[in-house]
C-alpha cells in the first residue's frame, strides 16, 4: 500500500508524518511545493497552483491513497488572489480526481466549515445547505464538488478551528502573544471547535482502515462527506482563556494576561468569518466506531507536547 501525502510541510502534513501511523500501514511519499519537508529533508515537488504538474507525479508513484493536506488557506488574502485560491482548492482537486477515477486510488481530502455562512444555531450535519460567504469557503467549496464529480473514491473530511503544536496556529499565535503583552483582545461572538491535528490524523487512520477492511463492492458505502472536529463548542476568546491558563499552569508562560472579550465587528477582517460554525461530527463517529474527545483534551495533550520540549 503506498501513500502520496500533499502538502507535507503544513501542520496537517507534518502531523501525518510524525505520527508514524501511515508508515505502519505502507510506503508513505511526502510531497511538497517546494520539494522540501520541514526540516530540510527532500520531498517531491507537488505545486496544486499549477494542477496539470500534478499528472507526472501521480504517474510516476502510482498511490493508492492520496492523502491531499494541502491547500490555500491565507482567508482574507483570498479576496484579492481568488484566482489562485481557485486553482489550488478547486481545479487541483478535479485533477487529483480524474486520475484516482482511472486508477481506483482513494482520495482523502480536507475541507473547513467555511463553505456554511455562519447562520445557523444548532451543529451543521453534513446535508445542510452550503453558502460561503468568503472567496476561501467558495474555493473550498468548489473543490469538494469537483472531487464528487470526478467519479474518484473519496473521503471529503470538513473539519474547523484546526491548529497543533506547529505551524501558523491560533493556539501558537495566542501562546506569543500572551508571553509578550499584558492583555489580549479577542473576539467572544464566534462559535465553533477547537481542533487539533492528532484528533484528525487519528480520525482518518481510523477510515482509511475501514476502507482497505471492505471489498471493492462495498467501499462505496464508506465514500462521500463527513465532518470531522473534535467534540464540543466554544468562541475565541473561550478558546484563548482557556488555553492560556492551561499555559500558564504548565509554566509556558511567565504570567496569564488579561483577556478581554470583544465583538467581531471590533475585529474587522477582508474576509467575512462564519459566526456559527459547529460541525455536527455523529455520522463520522457513527460510521467508524469513533469515539470523538471534547475539544479541551486537545488542548491539553498539544500544550503538554510542548511543555516537554521546553524542558
Amino acid at each position: 500500500m503506498k501513500f502520496l501525502v500533499l502538502g507535507a510541510t503544513g501542520q496537517l502534513g507534518r502531523t501525518f508524518l510524525t505520527d508514524g501511523g501511515l508508515a505502519r500501514r505502507g510506503v508513505v511519499v511526502a510531497a511538497s511545493r517546494d520539494g522540501l519537508l520541514a526540516g530540510g529533508e527532500s520531498a517531491l515537488v507537488a505545486d496544486l497552483a499549477q494542477p496539470d504538474s500534478l499528472i507526472p507525479l501521480l504517474e510516476a508513484e502510482r498511490p493508492d491513497v492520496i492523502v491531499n493536506a494541502a491547500a490555500y488557506t491565507a482567508v482574507d488574502k483570498a479576496e484579492t488572489e481568488a484566482a489562485i485560491a481557485e486553482r489550488i482548492n478547486g481545479d487541483a482537486l478535479a485533477v487529483l480526481g480524474a486520475w484516482a477515477a482511472r486508477h481506483g486510488a482513494l482520495v482523502v481530502h480536507y475541507s473547513t466549515d467555511y463553505v456554511f455562512d455562519g447562520g445557523a444555531s444548532s451543529p451543521y450535519t453534513e446535508d445542510a445547505p452550503t453558502s460561503p460567504a468568503s472567496a476561501y469557503g467558495r474555493s473550498k467549496l468548489a473543490g469538494e464538488d469537483a472531487l464528487r464529480r470526478s467519479g474518484a473514491p473519496h473521503y471529503i473530511f470538513r473539519t474547523a478551528w484546526v491548529y497543533s503544536s506547529v505551524g501558523n496556529n491560533f493556539l501558537r499565535t495566542m501562546l506569543r502573544l500572551g508571553a509578550e503583552r499584558g492583555e489580549l483582545r479577542i473576539v467572544a461572538d464566534q462559535r465553533g471547535t477547537p481542533t487539533s491535528t492528532s484528533l484528525i490524523v487519528a480520525a482518518t487512520l481510523g477510515a482509511i482502515d475501514a476502507w482497505l477492511a471492505r471489498d471493492a463492492a462495498r467501499r462505496a458505502e464508506l465514500q462521500g462527506t463527513y465532518h470531522l472536529t473534535a467534540n464540543g463548542e466554544t468562541t475565541w476568546h473561550g478558546f484563548a482563556e482557556y488555553l492560556l491558563r492551561r499555559a500558564a499552569e504548565q509554566g509556558l508562560l511567565p504570567r496569564l494576561p488579561k483577556i478581554t472579550p470583544i465583538a467581531t465587528a471590533d475585529f474587522p477582517t477582508p474576509a467575512r468569518r462564519p459566526a456559527y460554525s459547529v460541525l455536527a461530527t455523529g455520522r463520522f463517529a457513527r460510521t467508524f466506531g469513533f469515539d470523538v474527545p471534547a475539544w479541551q483534551t486537545g488542548v491539553d495533550d498539544v500544550l503538554t507536547l510542548l511543555s516537554e520540549h521546553a524542558e
